[in-house]
């Protein structure tokens, strides 16, 4: 299991129309080239680094399986990243995600 940290407006969307092409917060994978995901014990770092400024009530976790995605997880570490993240080399696909948490 991985995870990916959400706008809950960009979830909302995805849940209509089937399909997420963000990467992280405004930016789609079709430009970065993966999405950014992490692991338990990285989401809260990711949300203090880069969705501090936004409210809980703004944001989704999303719990993905990764036997259900149609792309690639790669385990790697890039850039100065502080650990190695998991990264879907492609579209989290909607379907793989089988959880939604809230962020407190």
């Amino acid at each position: 299991m991985i995870l990916h940290l959400a706008l809950r407006s960009d979830w909302d969307v995805a849940r209509r129309t089937g399909r997420y092409p963000w990467s992280t917060r405004g930016v789609t994978v079709e430009t970065e080239g993966y999405a950014h995901c992490s692991f338990e014990h990285q989401w809260r770092g990711v949300r203090e680094r880069f969705y501090s400024d936004l409210a809980d009530s703004q944001l989704v976790l999303l719990e993905i399986d990764e036997t259900k995605l149609s792309s690639s997880v790669v385990v790697e570490r890039l850039g100065n990243a502080p650990d190695e993240f998991p990264h879907v080399y492609g579209e989290i696909d909607v379907d793989a995600v089988i959880g939604e948490h809230a962020v407190d």
